[in-house]
């Protein structure tokens, strides 16, 4: 059996050789941890790396970068939606980042290796948009961003969860809401693989707050037709904005 690090390098190897040819609200609760959950997440990892995530055929001359002055716009287009996931990608990043790095206290073993497999599936989310995207239009790609967590306190347990909870949530409904602006029926089928695992990371997360319940699949997140909730970027931005430190803009989309 391939270990997790093998894993992860095979996953980085694939990645590199195969991507181009042209190349918020927050609650609180109690929660134990058990060794299902992380199968679960560990099968939606081998999931997304088996599916093997490529980008291919874009033309420079579909997409435009459109330069405010010091702020970047996430441009028109597939370009558009691919930055705009390449910056929640890097909110989700960065703050698995922070929780993996300075894990809050009492934290079991179990909820360490919960917490550092979604690290790892978000950074090869993130590295995977900043690839792609600048192999299919160089010019047109979003800078690494910079972010902030007000009122979030990264040694408590529930606050921890709490803002894990809300971006992953976010992150599931901002892929389900952008994924009609999509042209690109390739590009279209990546994100519904991202989603996926967004959507396990959101249903583990909920899981840890409110352990063997029906809060993994919420009414608040799942409607009356049993579909996961879509929201359009413009509410997304305004529900994670506090987040951004760096400014952006994506005028075609009205923020």
């Amino acid at each position: 059996m391939i270990s997790r690090a093998g894993f992860f390098n095979l996953f980085e190897t694939e990645l590199k050789n195969n991507i181009m040819k042209k190349t918020i609200s927050v609650s609180n609760g109690a929660a134990t941890l058990d060794t299902n959950r992380r199968n679960f997440l560990k099968l939606s990892g081998v999931g997304l790396a088996l599916a093997g995530l490529t980008l291919v055929g874009c033309n420079d001359d579909d997409f435009t970068m459109i330069d405010n002055g010091n702020v970047f716009d996430l441009g028109t287009g597939d370009v558009g939606v691919l930055n705009y996931a390449y910056a929640l990608e890097q909110l989700e990043a960065d703050f698995y980042t922070k929780v993996v790095n300075n894990f809050y206290s009492g934290i079991s073993a179990e909820e360490k290796q919960i917490f550092t497999d979604l690290y790892h599936h978000e950074v090869i989310h993130r590295d995977f948009f900043k690839a792609a995207i600048g192999g299919a239009a160089p010019n047109s790609i979003l800078p690494t961003l910079e972010f902030q967590y007000p009122g979030v306190n990264f040694s408590d347990r529930n606050s921890v969860l709490a803002t894990a909870k809300a971006l992953e949530d976010t992150g599931v409904a901002a892929y389900n809401g952008a994924g009609k602006y999509i042209t690109n029926p390739d590009y279209l089928v990546l994100a519904g693989k991202i989603v996926s695992v967004e959507a396990r990371h959101a249903a583990a997360i909920r899981d840890l707050i409110s352990p063997r319940t029906a809060a993994f699949s919420g009414d608040d997140v799942i409607n009356a037709m049993g579909l996961d909730l879509a929201k359009e970027p413009k509410d997304i931005v305004a529900a994670a904005g506090s987040f951004f430190k760096t400014p952006f803009t994506w005028k075609e989309r009205g923020i």
